[in-house]
């Protein structure tokens, strides 16, 4: 499929879904600005969370994704 036909195909389904949530997700996702640091965007707590993650994998202090789910199956 070409561009133009996948955003053909992208606005039908827009016109066809009465799902509110949907049409402000789209919106939303959109609007996003690129010039924006999608850092300065977090708030504090999710800032902390980012550095604690990234200093839990320079730790090797990580879980493989199939053991993880495994304890959940």
């Amino acid at each position: 499929m070409n561009i133009q036909a996948e955003k053909m195909e992208v606005m039908k389904m827009i016109i066809d879904t009465n799902d509110l949530n949907i049409i402000n997700s789209i919106k939303a996702l959109l609007k996003t600005e690129p010039d924006v640091d999608l850092w300065e965007t977090l708030s504090q707590n999710e800032k902390e969370d980012v550095v604690k993650g990234i200093e839990e994998v320079k730790n090797n202090d990580v879980v493989d994704y199939e053991t993880f789910v495994s304890k959940y199956r």
